[in-house]
């Protein structure tokens, strides 16, 4: 057995990725990595087979032995004890309460030391490790895409979901001011024209009147929610990841003297984060 050796799986709604990575450097074996899809509606059985396949294909893919699992899981679920709450999310209802641990084993046929973290935590996590920020104090987690997700590092201790989605902001709640679907839909307030998505907006329109109010907007929006995480947490220093934040730099040029009163990152390892943060659950 390699000590250093992981086996790290990010789960989504409809897939499932898994890789070895080495906890040392932080590297993921690229010759181990396995992406499948995943029928979330199924029955608890095939879900548990397809999770334990795709983990399994990974361990088989690494000449040393592992017997360490990470996984990196959407809530809500309980992490310390592995058992999934997720219910009418039109995702996993098959195994509400069930033990997700005992399940995976019994599908892999062997043991394993298993453990798990929220999958926002575990892109915040991922990019403190791979990043070597480890030496900040506290670092909060942002990912900006389909929806808002929101996570909290302490030094020394595992990321957790910080759960701000739904807090109450202006006429509605965060995420309604800071997806995707807004862009799309203020757009086409501002315009009459659809757009897709913000990248078919940024492509198509960048620089004109309507972009401007739209991005100075939302940057106002953005800045309320930095302030708001900042002031609840007690950390100036952000990590923010996800689709939209591939054109940070487009976005903090509106209302840059006040986003500069933040300390900044932005993700620089994409879907490799959860797999590294999930590893990184047994550095702690």
């Amino acid at each position: 057995m390699n000590s250093n050796f992981v086996v790290a799986s990010d789960i989504g709604g409809t897939h499932i990725t898994s890789a070895v990575v080495d906890i040392n450097t932080w590297q993921i074996l690229e010759d181990t990595v396995s992406r499948s899809h995943v029928n979330s509606r199924s029955d608890a059985k095939s879900i548990l087979l397809s999770w334990s396949s795709s983990i399994a294909s990974a361990i088989e893919r690494c000449n040393a032995t592992v017997s360490r699992l990470g996984i990196a899981m959407p809530g809500p679920f309980d992490y310390e004890n592995g058992i999934s709450l997720m219910k009418n999310q039109d995702k996993y209802d098959a195994l509400y309460k069930l033990n997700v641990c005992d399940g995976i084993m019994h599908s892999l046929e062997m043991e394993k030391d298993i453990r798990f973290i929220n999958d926002a935590a575990a892109f915040l996590q991922g990019e403190i490790f791979a990043g070597n920020l480890q030496q900040k104090a506290k670092i909060l987690g942002i990912t900006l895409g389909t929806g808002l997700g929101s996570a909290v590092w302490s030094q020394g201790e595992k990321a957790f979901d910080a759960d701000l989605w739904n807090t109450p902001y202006k006429e509605s709640i965060f995420e309604e001011y800071l997806v995707t679907r807004w862009f799309t839909r203020r757009f086409e307030e501002l315009t009459g024209e659809r757009e897709e998505g913000f990248k078919d907006i940024l492509t198509k329109h960048a620089h004109t009147a309507a972009f401007d109010q739209l991005m100075t907007e939302y940057t106002i929006s953005l800045h309320d929610f930095l302030r708001y995480f900042s002031d609840k947490h007690a950390s100036n220093t952000f990590i923010l990841g996800g689709n939209i934040t591939n054109a940070w730099d487009t976005i903090k040029s509106y209302n840059a003297d006040k986003l500069s009163q933040f300390e900044i990152y932005t993700g620089q390892y994409a879907e490799k984060a959860a797999i590294i943060g999930a590893a990184s659950l047994f550095t702690l």
